[in-house]
């Protein structure tokens, strides 16, 4: 079974050139010789993605009041498509848990998005008749030497995230840790000890206390996103096997 999300829900896309970032919410591209500026809603730095004439995927956006006329919606690394809509990888993981399509999870009858546990939010609370999972979905575009990094920026949300599904292991709930990796290149996944050391400590601690941590690649093409094959996750670079 193939799960495929289309990219913008469906939207017409153009294709532009990256000119510039004046700040985390907007982007000036160049369309066919006009400049225009574009919504970006990847808050990451991105700049291993983002260069002076980078190929863009972007979408009209529709709608009154709106200060950009459209959205950001990928960029291209290379002939490679990553996605920079942040929504993208929670529509592709609600179409999987709906089809079944994950088997980690496909046991759950029911699924509720945007599940809030006391100051946390996480995406997804899953449930049969008897049992729970608590799931959060992590998008991930960078990839270096083969391996996926997260995060790309420092991440106070998902180290917060990573400490409380550990403490929610810790008490016997079944939580998980889902890596949507839009890279067709990446063979494995590691957290950005560079970036960001402090959730690269709380991903480890996570690991050892029950959190269970997957990964899958997901490549993006201006048809859609598509769920996959699994990756391995490891818990540093020195932990990855000369074999992966």
């Amino acid at each position: 079974m193939t799960i495929q999300i289309s990219l913008a829900s469906g939207a017409p896309l153009v294709e532009g050139r990256f000119i510039a970032r004046p700040n985390q919410f907007t982007v000036d591209a160049n369309i066919d010789g006009e400049i225009v500026r574009a919504h970006m809603a990847d808050r990451g730095r991105l700049h291993d993605i983002l260069f002076a004439n980078t190929r863009l995927l972007l979408a009209r956006r529709v709608g009154v009041g709106r200060r950009t006329d459209y959205q950001v919606v990928g960029a291209y690394v290379g002939a490679e498509l990553v996605s920079l809509d942040t929504h993208l990888p929670n529509r592709l993981v609600a179409a999987a848990l709906e089809a079944q399509a994950l088997p980690q999870f496909a046991r759950y009858t029911t699924i509720k998005p945007e599940f809030r546990l006391g100051s946390h939010r996480f995406d997804f609370l899953l449930t049969d008749d008897l049992t729970r999972c608590i799931l959060e979905v992590k998008s991930v575009g960078q990839v270096v030497n083969g391996l996926a990094m997260f995060p790309d920026a420092p991440t106070e949300r998902g180290r917060a995230h990573a400490e409380e599904l550990g403490r929610l292991a810790l008490n016997g709930q079944r939580v998980a840790l889902l890596f949507i990796v839009q890279r067709h290149v990446a063979r494995a996944l590691v957290p950005n000890e560079t970036v960001d050391p402090a959730f690269a400590s709380a991903l480890r601690q996570a690991l050892m206390r029950g959190v269970e941590v997957y990964a899958y690649r997901c490549p993006i093409t201006p048809a859609g996103i598509t769920l996959a094959n699994e990756i391995p996750v490891f818990g540093s670079v020195k932990a990855v096997p000369a074999y992966v």
